[in-house]
């Protein structure tokens, strides 16, 4: 989150609050949670995602800014992706900045489309709609969806 900093309107997500540990070791506990580890041994990365229906959503994804621009965060995204085609499900979605660099433009350059609001599902109005409530600024934000037809 510390890349934040360089967004003045967004800067206070750098000192923001992370996903409570109770909902991480829930994500661990069913499998989907991926993490990497860097040349030294050390976490580095980590990827949290819960099924819903025919997706798998990413909840949040964290790259150490030592090991930002390497790839952790796309072998991550790779790993749950593959993990979503094999299971069967069709679709990895996730909801995120609109015009921040390692945001949506990173996500569009992965193969995710971001959706119009006509096109979003009930469940990714209700993410959206708990994010809002918890102060993140609507109209920066948006939902992603990787079709895995």
């Amino acid at each position: 989150g510390a890349l934040f900093r360089a967004i003045p309107d967004l800067a206070w997500i750098a000192d923001d609050g992370v996903m409570a540990v109770e909902a991480h070791e829930r994500l661990i506990a069913a499998g989907l949670c991926w993490v990497a580890k860097g040349p030294d041994g050390n976490l580095t990365a980590f990827l949290s995602a819960e099924h819903f229906a025919q997706d798998l959503h990413i909840w949040e994804i964290s790259v150490h800014a030592s090991a930002q621009g390497r790839g952790f965060g796309r072998r991550l995204i790779e790993a749950a992706v593959t993990h979503a085609r094999e299971i069967g499900l069709e679709a990895v979605t996730l909801t995120t900045f609109r015009e921040v660099a390692w945001n949506e433009p990173y996500y569009v350059r992965l193969g995710f489309e971001t959706l119009s609001d006509d096109a979003l599902s009930p469940r990714l109005l209700d993410v959206l709609a708990a994010e809002i409530a918890n102060g993140l600024p609507g109209e920066r934000r948006c939902a992603m969806r990787l079709s895995l037809d």
